[in-house]
């Protein structure tokens, strides 16, 4: 059995770059028929908000990201305390006192030798009287993992095959010195006791998964598959770290982004297959193969949703969207016609209170100064509404007749005119859902 999770801190909502890693494990485990657990990691107890979990919630239920069960790390301190006294029993987590002062100052003296900026594990030297003094001066110490010094290997099913020397990498903290439990163990243990077996992450989690390898085999485990994405940058390449609070999924919803424009996105997004629209999860994950990813940083532009969202929106029925029609106050023996004129004319249905407003209340005409005289006399020939599919033919025959005028140098002033914008949908289709007749202002 394929099982795979996600597991957001409820710290903020949501964003793109928390979404692919969601979409990746549930679309694996989908594809499999296996698993896919919602585990929220809590342990902090400042910084969780149980508002960020409902919004974690309500944002995967919008995408259809819905979860096999779900996990609360702040419920499991217990299995983390127990594994802790575990690796303390191996010999494998020793408590350390250095201030963050005297840690800078060590990786500063390193740097300036030429040397990886690695905890030297100075405190292993200390005696237990040390200890005690030392606890007495500052308290508490941090817990650290000890590692082997050794070659940490795998096949990423991204990256390839990955090889970390451990003697790079610093003895992780795993506990604070306030007692707080730290993603690092918390993951390991959840992933052996919940029989995880593919996590995929951002790649910037890379030296982390080496030294949980090494922890999921000190604890007697064998670690699950693991791969590494790239992580999405702007679309000049620039960091999207301060963008990130305007590309929460919320505010993409709120934007009109349709949830199947954004999965289908991001599904095929720095990989080697093209971006193509997708109904369904399903057909999602039928076409998701995570070897066809690359390692680079992935360019992400918002504006590529829209195009996407506009497809969407111009091949559903009414039934689809009866329920955004009816909110606008569009009545019900109107319905039809206002969606058929105005599908192939929106990007988003927020574009929908436009084209309504324009219908019942009418538009802001746009009129070249040298078409004044000519639409003034136009309108003046155009009776009042209800109109009907008949009403454009009749009324422009009729200004034809009057003025001379025809083709382009007729339709295009009327057009302008009548709805305030150059494109739109077909002039006969559009005359009969107009409520108010349309005049110069």
């Amino acid at each position: 059995m394929t099982v795979t999770r996600f597991a957001p801190s409820p710290t903020g909502y949501i964003h793109v770059g928390n979404l692919r890693t969601a979409l990746f494990n549930h679309l694996i485990a989908r594809k499999s028929g296996g698993t896919f657990i919602l585990r929220i990691d809590d342990t902090d107890p400042e910084r969780s908000k149980e508002t960020y979990v409902d919004a974690i919630r309500e944002d995967l239920e919008w995408l259809g990201l819905t979860w096999d069960r779900m996990e609360r790390q702040s419920q499991r301190l217990d299995r983390y305390a127990e594994a802790a006294d575990r690796l303390r029993g191996m010999g494998r987590f020793y408590e350390a006192f250095e201030t963050p002062t005297e840690l800078d100052l060590k990786r500063k003296k390193q740097l300036n030798m030429g040397k990886p900026p690695v905890y030297d594990r100075a405190a292993l030297a200390l005696s237990e009287d040390e200890k005690a003094a030392l606890r007495a001066e500052r308290g508490d110490g941090v817990w650290r993992f000890k590692l082997d010094h050794e070659r940490i290997t795998w096949d990423d099913g991204i990256l390839g095959d990955v090889s970390i020397d451990a003697a790079s990498v610093s003895d992780p903290v795993l506990i604070r010195a306030d007692g707080q439990v730290l993603y690092t163990l918390a993951s390991v243990v959840d992933d052996m006791e919940m029989g995880v077996t593919h996590v995929v992450r951002g790649n910037d989690h890379v030296t982390n998964t080496a030294t949980q390898i090494q922890m999921i085999r000190a604890l007697g485990g064998e670690p699950p598959a693991f791969a590494h994405h790239s992580l999405l940058t702007g679309p000049q390449g620039e960091s999207l770290s301060k963008r990130l609070g305007t590309l929460s999924l919320r505010d993409l919803r709120e934007a009109g982004v349709e949830p199947e424009a954004l999965l289908s996105l991001m599904a095929r997004l720095g990989s080697s297959q093209p971006v193509e629209l997708r109904m369904s999860l399903d057909e999602i994950a039928d076409g998701f193969d995570p070897s066809q990813f690359g390692s680079a940083p992935t360019k992400f532009d918002v504006d590529d949703l829209y195009p996407l969202t506009a497809r969407k929106l111009h091949g559903l029925e009414l039934d689809a969207v009866a329920e955004d029609v009816a909110a606008l106050g569009v009545p019900a023996d109107k319905a039809a016609l206002f969606w058929k004129v105005t599908r192939e004319n929106i990007t988003t249905r927020k574009d929908l209170a436009a084209w309504w407003t324009l219908f019942s209340e009418g538009a802001e005409p746009l009129v070249d100064e040298d078409d004044r005289a000519f639409v003034e006399q136009a309108f003046e020939m155009l009776g009042d509404p209800p109109y009907t599919d008949d009403t454009w033919s009749a009324w422009t025959s009729a200004v034809k007749e009057a003025t001379g005028r025809k083709g382009k140098g007729l339709f295009m002033p009327l057009r302008k005119a009548v709805t305030g914008r150059q494109r739109g949908p077909e002039m006969a289709e559009l005359m009969p859902l107009l409520q108010v007749k349309p005049g110069l202002r």
